[in-house]
C-alpha cells in the first residue's frame, strides 16, 4: 500500500488518548461509520473523562452551565443529570432558579456521563464498536505496514492515526535554581494522583499562577483541611471573571475591527462600554466575539498572534475563561478571609532548609525583592504546550522523523483541516490531530464547542473519504457557529 493511500478495505483508525476530545471523536465515528476498525489508545485504567473531568473533587465545577455540554448524544447530558445525579441537583437548581440547562454542576459528573457514553460504544467480546486498548503509543512505524507501537512492545496497524491527547502537564517555570524542581517540597503537576496529599495542613503554600487551574487547587487544598496561608504569584497578579447571567449582544467583530489585535482588543473594549452603559453584562460581549475568534486569529500572521500572546493575552483569558458563580464565591471567601493573598511578580529563586523553601521573589514594577518562606510551592502554571522541545516518547519520535512541526510560538503543532504539517510544510492525508494540540490554527481549540465542531469535521471527513474534496476547517467552524452555539457563554 502506498504510504499516502488510505485502504479500500476496513479502515483501520487508532486513537491516541481517551479524554474528551478523542472519546468523543471515538463515540461519533463509530455512529458514523459501523464498519470502521477503531481502536482507543489510553494509557490510564479509566478512558471518557480525561483530565479536564477527571483529576478533580467534588468541588470542582463546570466553568460554563449545563447546556453549553450538549454534545447530540443520547440520551442527552441534560436528561442524563437528572437520572444520575440527583443529590447534586438540588443544590443547582437552587442557584439557577429552578432552570437545570442553567446550572453549573460537577466537572466529574460530565466525565461520568462521557464515560458511560465511551462504555456504550465500546465493543464486547469481538463484536463491532470501538476497541480499547490500554498503553502508551511511544512513536509510529510505516515498514512493512503503518502502525502505531505501544510501550509494552504492541504494534497497532493503522490507516489512519489521531492525535487526541489533550492538555498535557505544566511546564515549570524558568529558574536560576531549577535544581529545586526535583525537590519533594516542589509539587510539578497539581493534577497528578495524591498531588496535594503531601502538603501540610497548616504549612505555608506558594501557587505559581493565577488562573483557573491556581483557583481549582486553592479550593481543594482548603477543602481536604488545609488551614494554612496561601500566596498565588503571578506576572500580572490578574484572577479570572466570574460567570454572570441575563442579555444578550449581537456578534459585532468584522474585518476592518480585527486587522490587528490592538483594533480587536479596541473594539472589544469599546462594545463593553457600550453594554454596560445599557444594563448588560460585559460578558455578553465576549460571548458575542467568541463566534469570530478562529478567523480573526487565522488572518493575523505571525508578528501579531506574538504581540496579541505578549500583551493582551493575559487580559483576554481573565474575561475569557470564567468561573462559575459558587466557584466565584469560593474565592472571595478566602480573598475576604486574608487565608489567599495574591501577588504580581516573578520568581527570583529557591533556597532549601530544614524541610521548607525561601522563595526570592521580585514584585511587579519595582527593583526591589523580598523572600518569603513555604512548606510547599505548587504549580499552576496551566498546560505544557512546548512541542519543539518535549521529551514525551510519542511526541519525540514523531518529531524526530518529520511527521510534526512545532509552531514558532509555542502554542502546539501546526496543522491545516485537522491534518498534521510535517517539517516539509505538506499536510498528512493519515496523520490528524484534535483538541489543544491545534491550538497554532485556531489559537482557542480548549472548550467542549469547540473540540465538537472540529470532532464533527473530522468524522465527516473520514466518512466520506472518497467523496470530493475536504473543506477548510476554520470555515466549517464558521458555519457551525449556531449549531455548536460557539459565541454563546463559553
Amino acid at each position: 500500500m502506498d504510504g499516502d493511500t488510505i485502504s479500500a478495505k476496513r479502515s483501520r483508525i487508532v486513537i491516541i488518548g481517551g479524554g474528551f476530545s478523542g472519546s468523543l471523536f471515538a463515540i461519533k465515528l463509530a455512529a458514523a461509520d459501523p464498519l470502521a476498525d477503531i481502536v482507543l489508545v489510553e494509557r490510564n485504567e479509566i478512558a471518557g473523562h480525561g483530565l479536564a473531568y477527571g483529576a478533580c473533587q467534588p468541588i470542582h465545577l463546570l466553568n460554563v452551565p449545563v447546556h453549553r455540554m450538549e454534545l447530540g448524544l443520547a440520551p442527552s447530558f441534560t436528561n442524563w443529570l437528572t437520572s444520575h445525579a440527583p443529590a447534586e441537583l438540588d443544590a443547582v437548581l437552587e442557584e439557577a432558579g429552578g432552570e437545570l440547562a442553567q446550572a453549573f454542576v460537577s466537572r466529574a459528573a460530565f466525565g461520568a456521563y462521557l464515560r458511560e457514553r465511551l462504555e456504550a460504544a465500546t465493543a464486547r467480546n469481538g463484536g463491532t464498536g470501538i476497541r480499547r486498548v490500554r498503553g502508551e503509543a511511544v512513536g509510529l512505524s510505516e515498514q512493512p505496514e503503518r502502525a502505531v507501537l505501544l510501550a509494552d512492545g504492541r504494534s497497532l496497524p493503522a490507516d489512519r492515526v489521531i492525535l487526541a491527547t489533550g492538555n498535557l502537564p505544566p511546564k515549570a517555570p524558568r529558574s536560576r535554581d531549577d535544581w529545586f524542581y526535583d525537590s519533594p517540597l516542589f509539587v510539578g503537576d497539581p493534577w497528578a494522583a495524591s498531588a496535594l496529599s503531601s502538603v501540610p495542613d497548616d504549612g505555608a503554600v506558594l501557587l505559581i499562577g493565577t488562573g483557573l487551574t491556581m483557583v481549582d487547587v486553592a479550593l481543594a487544598l482548603t477543602e481536604t483541611g488545609h488551614s494554612g496561608p496561601i500566596l498565588a504569584l503571578s506576572r500580572r497578579g490578574l484572577l479570572p471573571k466570574a460567570h454572570r447571567a441575563g442579555g444578550h449582544w449581537a456578534p459585532f467583530l468584522d474585518e476592518a475591527m480585527t486587522a490587528t489585535p490592538l483594533r480587536a482588543m479596541k473594539a472589544v473594549r469599546a462594545q463593553a462600554a457600550e453594554a454596560e452603559a445599557a444594563g448588560i453584562p460585559w460578558q455578553r460581549v465576549m460571548d458575542a466575539a467568541r463566534p469570530a475568534v478562529a478567523r480573526v486569529w487565522s488572518g493575523w500572521n505571525e508578528r501579531q498572534r506574538a504581540s496579541f500572546l505578549r500583551h493582551a493575552r493575559p487580559y483576554w483569558d481573565v474575561h475569557r475563561h470564567r468561573m462559575a458563580p459558587r466557584i466565584a464565591a469560593g474565592l472571595d471567601a478566602l480573598l475576604s478571609s486574608g487565608r489567599l493573598g495574591v501577588q504580581a511578580g516573578r520568581l527570583r529563586g529557591f533556597h532549601e532548609a530544614d524541610g521548607r523553601v525561601t522563595v526570592t521573589i521580585g514584585r511587579r514594577g519595582q527593583f526591589r525583592t523580598e523572600q518569603r518562606d513555604f512548606a510547599r510551592v505548587i504549580n499552576c502554571t496551566g498546560p505544557r504546550s512546548d512541542f519543539d522541545t518535549i521529551g514525551l516518547p510519542l511526541y519525540a519520535a514523531l518529531r524526530e522523523r518529520g511527521h510534526i512541526k512545532a509552531d514558532a510560538l509555542g502554542l502546539g503543532i501546526e496543522t491545516a483541516d485537522c491534518a498534521i504539517i510535517d517539517r516539509s510544510g505538506t499536510g498528512s492525508r493519515w496523520l490528524h490531530a484534535l483538541g489543544p494540540l491545534t491550538r497554532p490554527a485556531w489559537w482557542e481549540v480548549t472548550a467542549v464547542p469547540e473540540i465538537a465542531a472540529q470532532v464533527a469535521r473530522l468524522v465527516d471527513e473520514l466518512a466520506r473519504a472518497d467523496r470530493g474534496e475536504p473543506e477548510d476547517l476554520l470555515t466549517r467552524t464558521a458555519l457551525a457557529t449556531e449549531f455548536f452555539d460557539l459565541g454563546a457563554g463559553i
